[in-house]
């Protein structure tokens, strides 16, 4: 039985996964969790980042307003499925310079060290890594963007890797991507990044054909005793536009840009109606995942057709045994 690195997580969102159910991720039963409308002037609320925080839960989360600009709002819950979300967005402290912004979307949120850290897309002469770190969910400074334009998806490890900080993320231009791998980038200090490796990229064809158009990291790579666990999204162009699925890989715990098994098979796609209905139909796109050590327990939060948050379950071993049934060849 493999295992989860880190603290265990009693109090972790879960439902057992039902008798019929023979896919390795399941949905949880009162889906969506957070709707389009739980704050005044949200037009719709998904792609958000949660972490552990003091008793229970905070996050920051994605939400479009009523004339559709795109913000992050901090959010606080006890049990991680009931959210009170701010009503305003957050405000960063910073130079001028850093915090003027063009749009922000599509948080994560990371526990390093003594502080969270928050990266986001960016809008700064285009799309980018923003990054900023609080230590309480009320006070967030701004950092200096991580990347020129364009990138999107950027996704800290948690914890230092040979001595620097790491990150996954997904080079992409202005528009609605029609591309996408994704590369692994280190720091010394969170501000200078470089070292860039490429990790993996689509598959063309029609052995994993789910994940052909693009790709990009998802949650916070998950350390396990086999490596990093890596939840991320697949796009593949069908007649009626982008779909959106999650898969998973394990990387190298001490280089993790060498891929040592990958998924072929999807782990969870667009299936429900708040799923494959919304302002982007057909869209499962995860960005944030709890975990505890004590359990091997996953609880996965993803955005639904690009308006609603919706929460599902796995386990490490789940994930692992659907890697080996279902394989896709890498090279080493």
């Amino acid at each position: 039985m493999s295992k989860i690195i880190g603290r265990a997580l009693p109090n972790i969102p879960w439902q057992d996964k039902p008798a019929s159910c023979s896919q390795p991720v399941w949905r949880y039963s009162q889906n969506p969790i957070i709707e389009r409308d739980e704050i005044p002037n949200s037009n719709s609320i998904f792609n958000s980042a949660v972490v552990p925080f003091e008793n229970g839960f905070a996050g920051v989360f994605r939400c479009d307003s009523r004339s559709v600009s795109m913000d992050i709002f901090a959010g606080f819950s006890e049990d991680g499925i009931n959210w009170r979300i701010n009503h305003e967005p957050i405000k960063f402290q910073g130079a001028p310079e850093i915090i003027k912004r063009e749009y922000r979307y599509d948080p994560r949120v990371c526990f390093i060290e003594d502080r969270y850290y928050i990266t986001w897309c960016n809008g700064y002469h285009g799309p980018t890594i923003g990054m900023a770190y609080t230590f309480d969910f009320k006070t967030f400074y701004q950092l200096e963007n991580a990347f020129l334009p364009y990138n999107r998806n950027g996704v800290l490890f948690p914890r230092k890797i040979d001595g620097h900080y790491a990150m996954l993320s997904r080079p992409s231009d202005t528009g609605h991507t029609p591309f996408g791998d994704i590369f692994y980038s280190i720091s010394p200090d969170m501000t200078f990044w470089g070292k860039h490796r490429y990790v993996m990229g689509t598959i063309n064809g029609d052995e994993s054909a789910w994940q052909s158009k693009k790709i990009g990291p998802g949650p916070v790579p998950i350390e396990t005793d086999k490596g990093w666990l890596l939840i991320y999204h697949g796009v593949i162009n069908t007649c009626n536009g982008f779909v959106y699925r999650m898969g998973c890989a394990l990387l190298d715990i001490d280089q993790p840009w060498k891929v040592i098994a990958r998924s072929g098979n999807y782990i969870l796609g667009p299936q429900t109606i708040y799923e494959c209905v919304g302002d982007v139909p057909n869209v499962t796109f995860p960005c944030a995942a709890l975990t505890d050590a004590a359990t091997g327990r996953i609880a996965i939060y993803y955005g639904c057709a690009d308006t609603v948050t919706g929460l599902a379950f796995t386990a490490i071993n789940e994930l692992l045994d659907y890697m080996e049934k279902y394989p896709l060849e890498v090279k080493l």
